[in-house]
């Protein structure tokens, strides 16, 4: 039996610009999806026993089914002749916008490689997990399945043309206490995707300013991170918000969670993800502030999960930054 593991993540800045060649810093989170593959003679079957949100793992069936074959093909293997049998776990529940799809994929991906004796590298696994994002995002950025792969806290450019995307590894003074209040909407990353694009093109003088304020702002969040300045990362995060929610991704169960966690004292909060529902991040350092912002969610009946950034790579254990 093969297994492996992905980690979930948190876009900080950027997502929707990163599409578009802006760059953009995502962390991986301390909750990862979990993967069991061995063979059997029966065809794919997949048992996905993940919490989630009420109908996301019925909506995604068939990306899911999609994102696997891709992942086959991109490995080697015929998805019409495979005989697998996939086990779904893990801590990270199947919400919208903290990269379930992205680091299922990379979990399948370690566990096929390890259960046919692969031997494949954290690069190639982000290769082939980037094939099978494009069953759910149409066409990636490339962030979710990067730090699903490799953990920790990371800068992203995609690269328009045809070189490789560029990829650093950031660091914190030291691990950050975060709340994702999760709106309960299955959002549909292509089909909010596509809108941004579709509006760009529309009306390209407003949006060519909008995402040159967002490359500003991610240039002086990273200046910011390193410094470990978090109020001013959490100011940066409520312009950023400001910033999607011009562009048309943000929607009103996302902007509610926004503004209570803000209430409550989180030091900045945004949509994260594709937007359009899914879920929010807001920067709760210390226990007690992100227990006081995770309870005022929960009592509105809204789900959450209490995680941190900057994780670095799992290795048996969990280790940070």
């Amino acid at each position: 039996m093969g297994r492996g593991s992905g980690f979930g993540k948190v876009i900080l800045f950027g997502e929707h610009f990163v599409v578009h060649g802006i760059p953009g810093i995502a962390s991986a989170i301390d909750s990862t999806v979990d993967a069991e593959v061995k063979k059997t003679g029966i065809g794919i079957t997949v048992r996905d026993e993940r919490k989630d949100t009420r109908g996301y793992t019925q909506e995604k069936s068939a990306q899911q089914k999609e994102s696997i074959e891709r992942m086959l093909k991109t490995m080697g293997m015929n998805p019409r002749k495979a005989t697998l049998e996939i086990s779904l776990g893990g801590n990270l529940p199947g919400f919208s916008g903290i990269g379930a799809s992205a680091a299922s994929s990379v979990a399948i991906a370690r566990a096929v490689s390890e259960e046919f004796r692969m031997g494949l590298s954290d690069e190639k696994i982000n290769e082939i997990a980037y094939e099978a994002e494009k069953a759910y995002a149409g066409t990636p950025s490339g962030i979710d399945n990067t730090a699903a792969t490799y953990g920790g806290l990371i800068w992203f450019k995609k690269n328009l043309g045809d070189g490789p995307n560029i990829i650093e590894k950031l660091s914190i003074k030291e691990p950050v206490e975060i709340v994702l209040g999760n709106t309960g909407t299955v959002a549909d990353t292509k089909e909010m995707i596509a809108g941004v694009a579709v509006r760009k093109k529309r009306n390209p003088e407003k949006y060519d300013a909008l995402f040159k304020q967002a490359e500003d702002l991610v240039f002086t969040a990273r200046k910011s991170l390193d410094e470990f300045d978090l109020r001013k990362v959490g100011n940066l995060m409520n312009e950023n918000h400001l910033l999607l929610q011009e562009i048309e991704v943000s929607c009103k169960e996302l902007d509610y969670l926004v503004n209570l966690a803000r209430e409550k004292g989180a030091l900045g909060a945004k949509l994260t993800g594709g937007g359009g529902g899914g879920c929010m991040v807001a920067l709760t350092p210390g226990k007690e502030l992100q227990e006081t912002v995770a309870a005022a969610m929960e009592a509105e009946g809204f789900q959450v999960l209490r995680t941190m950034i900057g994780i670095k790579k799992y290795e048996g254990e969990n280790e940070f930054t």
